[in-house]
Parts: C-alpha cells; sequence; structure tokens
C-alpha cells in the first residue's frame, strides 16, 4: 500500500488507521465473524446482488425484505398499526416485569400490595398507568390493524395462514388483557371472574371442567388468582411470542407488506 509522507518523512496517521483497518477486515477472524455481503467486509461492491446479501446476512437487516414496493414505506398505508402494536407489547412486558417485584398473588395480599405499589413505591404510580394504559392502546391497534388489513385486501391469497395468525394474535391480546384487568383483586376483578367463568362454565361438554380448573376449585380464592396470574405473566405472553414470530416471518415470506394492484 502507497504511503503519503509528510515533510518529516514518518506516515500521516490517517494511513496508519487505514492499514490497520485492512489488517483487520483481512483477517481469518473478522471473515469468520462477518458473512459475505455484510457491510463490515470490506471488498464488496455496492450491488442490487451485494445489497441483497447484506439485509439476508445480517441477524437485523435479514427481518426486512430485501423490496420494498413503493406503497409500503409511506406512513399513511399502514399507520404503522403492527410496529405500534409490537412495541407496545415490548412497553407492556418492561412494565410488567418491573410491577411482579412488588405484586404477591394471593387473595389477601393481592390489593394491599397495588395499594402500596401506587402510594409507597417510587414512579409506582406511573409505571402502573403505563401498563394499564398500554394493555388498552394494545387492545384498540391490533384491532385497528386487522381492520386495515382486512380493508386492504391482505387476507387474499397468498397471505391466508397469516390473517388466521393475526386473529389468533387479537384473541391472545384480549386474553391478557382480560386476564391482567383480574390481578388487582378488586371488587371489579372478583365480578368479572365470576361472569367469566359462569360464561365459560355453559360451553356444552366440557365447560364445566374447564370452569373447574380456572377457579382452581369450587369457588372462587386464592387458586384463581393464582392460575390468572400464571396465565397472564407466562403462558399468554409465551403463545404470544410465538405466534408474533410466525406472523413476521410470514410477512417477509408472503410477499412484504400487501397492496393495491
Amino acid at each position: 500500500m502507497a504511503k503519503t509522507m509528510q515533510g518529516s518523512g514518518k506516515p500521516k496517521l490517517s494511513d496508519k488507521i487505514s492499514e490497520l483497518t485492512d489488517s483487520v477486515q483481512g483477517s481469518q477472524a473478522w471473515n469468520s465473524i462477518f458473512r459475505p455481503g455484510s457491510i463490515f467486509r470490506k471488498g464488496y461492491s455496492d450491488s442490487p446482488r451485494n445489497r441483497s446479501y447484506v439485509i439476508m446476512n445480517s441477524v437485523l437487516y435479514h427481518l426486512h425484505p430485501v423490496k420494498v414496493k413503493r406503497h409500503a414505506v409511506k406512513v399513511s398505508y399502514t399507520l404503522c398499526l403492527g410496529g405500534l402494536s409490537f412495541f407496545l407489547f415490548i412497553i407492556l412486558t418492561v412494565t410488567g416485569i418491573f410491577l411482579m417485584f412488588f405484586y404477591r398473588p394471593t387473595a389477601a395480599q393481592a390489593w394491599d400490595d397495588i395499594y402500596a405499589l401506587q402510594t409507597s413505591v417510587t414512579f409506582g404510580l406511573l409505571v402502573r398507568n403505563m401498563h394499564r394504559w398500554g394493555a388498552h392502546l394494545m387492545v384498540i391497534s391490533v384491532f385497528l390493524h386487522m381492520a386495515r388489513v382486512f380493508y386492504h385486501g391482505a387476507y387474499k391469497a397468498p397471505r391466508e395462514f397469516n390473517w388466521v395468525i393475526g386473529v389468533v394474535l387479537l384473541t391472545l391480546t384480549l386474553l391478557l388483557s382480560f386476564t391482567g384487568y383480574l390481578l388487582p383483586w378488586d371488587q371489579l376483578a372478583l365480578w368479572a371472574v365470576t361472569v367469566g367463568t359462569n360464561m365459560i362454565g355453559y360451553t356444552p361438554v366440557f365447560g364445566n371442567q374447564v370452569r373447574f380448573v380456572l377457579l382452581g376449585g369450587a369457588e372462587i380464592g386464592t387458586n384463581t388468582l393464582l392460575r390468572w396470574y400464571v396465565l397472564h405473566v407466562l403462558f399468554f405472553p409465551f403463545i404470544t411470542v410465538i405466534f408474533m414470530a410466525i406472523h413476521f416471518w410470514r410477512v417477509r415470506k408472503d410477499g412484504g407488506i400487501s397492496g393495491p394492484l
């Protein structure tokens, strides 16, 4: 590599940095980490093919399609409702973990913990309100996202399967909201459990069995609260994450965000 010399006969600092960069990017360790087509790998020209390699070989970029339809990048087309729903899910996860540090799912302590969280814990009331209002907004954003997809005909071939996944995600969102609504274990929660489990009990064939499992017995008690708590913080979020991953994957595999012909 040719070096530009200063008047003193010493190479410039920029030349030393460039030489060091070339040495690092040409090493076996660098090549083993950054695959061909990576923006961090030297020697690849800027071409459509190599730009595609950048997308496909990156941990983050591979979530995006190689080509994007012109209408799909307009905010007015999607209103970012899908991304907003995912962002609210992240907010709910973070705030929910914070609330778990101060909450005990027992009939004798649940309401007292909620009251102490709002009055004695620093930023407790703020975080709880973020969690509650975030849950309301997520229900609204997921519903509007489904309405937007239906209005634009994005449920048609070849996206029928992803539409079913979206319906499942809407159902899981409603279940997450309902189970979280019960956790303060106040009068509203008790009556919500009563109405909800009684409705399930009228289901033909297995309604009474499901009601017994959800109540943890014949009547509402501590076992009921514990079971709904586990459903809210473990079971439904775990299932939701799985279906969200499938949903994102199918959006890319089905050709990206759909639009008018």
